[in-house]
């Protein structure tokens, strides 16, 4: 007789989701149906290449770009390492300084370091203590020697969406190219890349109910951009490998599903995120958001307790005995325990703060019943908590 498996609470979608069965079926059938190489001139490799194409013409639309627009990548980091590096080089004739924002994801902010280390210069941006960049800031910072501005669409810790379409249109006023990771947002809010006057925006799969290894780079068309990868020319030459068909099938029926899901499933999950701040708020005298609640992402949420930030860790871990996930910040941050969030020492939370924060981030399989079961445990084993290790 088999033993059955626990249900599982899993509150950390903002560092990835589940595969929704839907998106499964797609690939699956890909899997078995399409192995070609869409570079092939053969009945196979087309029927490959009629697969990739459709996916990009529905990646395409769900932000209101062409399909020539879309360069496939393996995911976030390699799309924002193409956006920076590829704008960089392409146009260090015209100017080396870019402006990015504090509050970036690592891939970004390694990337701009790594960029200073080759002779460009960089600007960080601060931001307000909920996050959020002023865009009158940004266009004081603009020299004669700006090529690029980069500002995340929505924070990964917080959720706080930043003025992007204000941003974009400052920059396209100024001739200014300007580029959004919009990783975390892409799925859950409207995003109209002509609207916002983006230059070049990077999104992913796996953050949207889809495979991981997969992500995008919409780059608008006339950008001038250098090719990190050299090969067989793939991608308009941007991209050079052989592109993972199934992958790419899967991502873009995920974004289709998001986009037909979005309006009914922003306003299920912002309920039950502001259900939670209200119970909190009641329950815990001592408890406080990071970021801005009304201005963020309909599903996340990053709060803490005063005086018990130090027993983050712990209580991630005791809930995590207990089935259900949540998580202390950006996994792609977690390998080194000892840094304090960048994000919320930009907030300007000291470095005890910066370390005890709670984030949870909703989903589309997460119920009502989840949440309430979240409160119940969240509750006890905070109750139980020593603060020794709590900020005096």
């Amino acid at each position: 007789m088999e033993r059955s498996t626990p249900h599982r609470i899993y509150l950390d979608h903002a560092a990835t989701t589940p595969i929704d069965p839907r998106v499964l079926d797609v690939m699956i059938n890909q899997l078995s149906a399409n192995f070609g190489n869409a570079s092939s001139l053969h009945t196979t490799g087309i029927s490959a290449r009629s697969v990739l194409e459709d996916s990009r013409r529905e990646i395409a639309q769900s932000i209101d770009a062409t399909p020539s627009e879309i360069c496939f990548t393996s995911g976030g980091t390699e799309a924002n390492n193409l956006a920076l590096k590829g704008v960089a080089f392409a146009n260090r004739h015209k100017g080396d300084h870019l402006i990015v924002s504090s509050v970036e994801h690592d891939c970004v902010l390694n990337t701009c370091q790594w960029l200073e280390e080759q002779g460009f210069r960089i600007t960080y941006i601060p931001v307000d203590e909920t996050a959020r960049i002023d865009p009158a800031r940004i266009a004081s910072l603009v020299t004669p020697k700006t090529i690029l501005v980069s500002v995340m669409y929505a924070n990964n810790e917080t959720g706080t969406i930043e003025p992007v379409a204000e941003i974009g249109t400052r920059c396209h006023e100024q001739g200014i190219l300007f580029h959004t990771d919009a990783c975390q947002a892409f799925g859950k809010i409207p995003i109209d890349v002509n609207r916002d006057h983006i230059s070049l925006m990077t999104i992913n799969s796996h953050k949207i109910y889809g495979p991981k290894g997969v992500g995008a780079l919409y780059v608008r068309s006339g950008v001038n951009i250098e090719p990190i990868l050299h090969g067989g020319g793939q991608e308009k030459g941007l991209r050079s490998t052989t592109e993972n068909i199934p992958a790419i099938a899967g991502f873009a029926c995920a974004a289709r599903l998001c986009i037909e899901e979005m309006e009914q499933e922003s306003v299920r999950q912002r309920n039950l995120k502001n259900q939670l701040i209200g119970y909190l708020s009641d329950r815990f005298d001592t408890f406080y958001i990071n970021g801005d609640p009304a201005l963020s992402l309909p599903g996340l949420l990053n709060f803490s307790f005063h005086g018990m930030e130090g027993e983050a860790i712990r209580l991630l871990l005791e809930m995590d005995d207990q089935g259900i996930s949540v998580s202390a910040g950006s996994a792609c941050s977690s390998n080194n325990q000892n840094n304090s969030s960048h994000v919320l020492l930009a907030l300007g939370r000291n470095q005890f703060e910066a370390r005890g924060a709670i984030r949870i981030s909703l989903g589309r399989f997460t119920s009502k019943e989840d949440m309430e079961t979240f409160t119940t445990v969240l509750s006890e084993t905070a109750g139980s908590l020593k603060t020794i290790f709590s900020n005096p």
